[in-house]
C-alpha cells in the first residue's frame, strides 16, 4: 500500500531514504559533472584512437551495465555493434560471477568494463584475458579495487567512478540513479572520442543541467499536485505499469524505468516499443488485468481488502508529436479498454538532454514508489 501522505512530507521521505536514493537522483546533473572530469582526468581526451572499433563488447554486473550497454548501443546506432557479455554463475554474488569473451574477440574490439563495485574476480580475469587477445581495455569503476590493480597490470585504461562519500559504506543498488550516470558518463566521453556517438563535453554539460532542471521540479519539496514524479509513482501505486515507449532514445529509457521499478520498488512492469506494443500488449489490456475487467470493483470495501492490480500504461516519447507517431493509436487502445495511461514527452533538446530527462523522471518516480511504499 502506498503511503500517499507521505510524499507530501519532505521530512518524512528523508527519512524514509535509508539508500540515499532521493539524494542520488538530486545529484545525477552533479554526478555527470564529476564524472566528466574523472574521464578527462584519466586521459580520454589524450586518446589518438586509429579508427573504429570493429566491436564494442560491454562486461559489467546487473542492471547497471544492462542499461549502459543498452543505452551506448542506441546512441551509437550501427557505427559499431555494441554487445553485453551476461555472466555465468550460481550466484549473484561478486565472486561468483564469471565473464568470458567471444571467441572472434581480438585486436579490433573494445571492451568496457562498468561495475559499481569492483571487487568482482571474474571482471579482472576478463581484463587478463583480453589483454592476452589484444583487445582494448577500458573499466569504470571503483578507485582503489582489484578491478583497478588489473587494469593498471594489463595497460588498460582506467577511469575512476564518480561515488558520493555517503556511498562508501553501502552496498550500491545496480538501478541507483548516481550508479548509473557515474557509469555511463566516462564511457560516452570515450565513444565520443572515438566518433562513436556524439557526446562532447558541451552535451555533457547540457545534460547535466538538464538534470538540474529535472531535480528542481521533482524534489520532495515539490507538492505533489504539481511533481510530475510524485504524480507518477501514486498512480503507478495499485497499477501494473504497461510502459510503452515511442522513439529511439524513450526504448532504453522505458527498459530502464522496468528495471528501477522492480529493483529498487519491488513493483512489477513490463514494457515494449510501439507500434509493436499494440499487438503485443493488446490481450493484457482486455484481460483480467484491465480496469474494465471487475465490474464490481467500484463496491469493494478499501479498507478491508487489499487493491486489485489492474493495467495502467506508461507511454514515453521523445519525438515531436507532428511526426509519424503510433501514440493516437496507443491511447485509443488504453481508453477502449477504459485503462488509464500517463504520458512523458521530454522539452525540446538533443538526444542525449531529452533522453536524461526521461530517465530522470522516471528515476524519481521509481523512487517515491519505493519510499513511500516501504521498499
Amino acid at each position: 500500500m502506498l503511503d500517499e501522505s507521505l510524499l507530501d512530507t519532505p521530512g518524512a521521505l528523508s527519512d524514509a531514504d535509508r539508500r540515499g536514493l532521493l539524494r542520488g537522483a538530486a545529484e545525477a546533473g552533479a554526478r555527470v559533472r564529476t564524472a566528466a572530469r574523472h574521464a578527462a582526468e584519466a586521459g580520454v581526451q589524450e586518446l589518438k584512437p586509429d579508427g573504429r572499433p570493429r566491436a564494442v563488447l560491454i562486461a559489467g554486473p546487473g542492471a547497471a551495465a544492462t542499461c549502459v550497454a543498452d543505452l551506448l548501443g542506441t546512441l551509437a546506432g550501427a557505427g559499431s555493434p555494441v554487445t553485453r557479455l551476461a555472466p555465468a554463475g550460481v550466484a549473484p554474488a561478486a565472486g561468483a560471477l564469471r565473464w568470458e569473451l567471444p571467441g572472434w574477440a581480438g585486436s579490433v574490439d573494445l571492451l568496457l568494463i562498468a561495475t559499481p563495485d569492483g571487487t568482482e574476480p571474474g571482471l579482472s580475469l576478463l581484463a587478463e584475458q583480453a589483454y592476452r587477445r589484444g583487445c582494448t581495455v577500458v573499466a569504470v569503476a571503483p578507485p582503489r579495487t582489484p578491478l583497478a590493480e588489473a587494469l593498471d597490470a594489463s595497460h588498460g585504461l582506467f577511469v575512476p567512478m564518480a561515488t558520493a562519500p555517503y556511498e562508501q559504506d553501502t552496498p550500491l543498488a545496480a538501478s541507483a540513479p548516481g550508479v548509473l550516470w557515474a557509469l555511463l558518463t566516462p564511457l560516452l566521453a570515450l565513444l565520443d572520442r572515438i566518433g562513436l556517438l556524439a557526446a562532447p563535453a558541451d552535451a555533457l554539460e547540457k545534460v547535466a543541467d538538464r538534470l538540474d532542471h529535472i531535480a528542481e521540479s521533482c524534489g520532495p519539496a515539490i507538492a505533489t499536485y504539481s511533481n510530475p514524479a510524485k504524480t507518477l509513482a501514486a498512480e503507478l501505486a495499485d497499477a501494473l505499469p504497461v510502459i510503452w515507449t515511442e522513439g529511439t532514445s524513450a526504448g532504453p529509457a522505458g527498459r530502464r524505468f522496468a528495471a528501477a521499478l522492480a529493483e529498487l520498488a519491488g513493483h512489477p512492469g513490463v514494457v515494449a516499443e510501439l507500434p509493436e506494443a499494440l499487438a503485443a500488449h493488446s490481450a493484457l489490456l482486455a484481460g483480467p488485468l484491465a480496469a474494465s475487467a471487475d465490474p464490481d470493483d467500484f463496491f469493494r470495501d478499501r479498507v478491508e481488502e487489499a487493491p486489485a492490480l489492474h493495467a495502467r500504461v506508461v507511454l514515453l516519447r521523445d519525438r515531436p508529436g507532428g511526426s509519424l507517431s503510433a501514440a493516437p493509436a496507443a491511447r485509443e487502445l488504453a481508453l477502449s479498454h477504459d485503462t488509464p495511461i500517463s504520458e512523458l514527452e521530454p522539452e525540446a533538446g538533443g538526444e542525449l538532454e531529452t533522453l536524461a530527462e526521461l530517465i530522470a523522471i522516471t528515476d524519481f518516480a521509481a523512487v517515491y514508489l519505493a519510499l513511500a511504499s516501504g521498499a
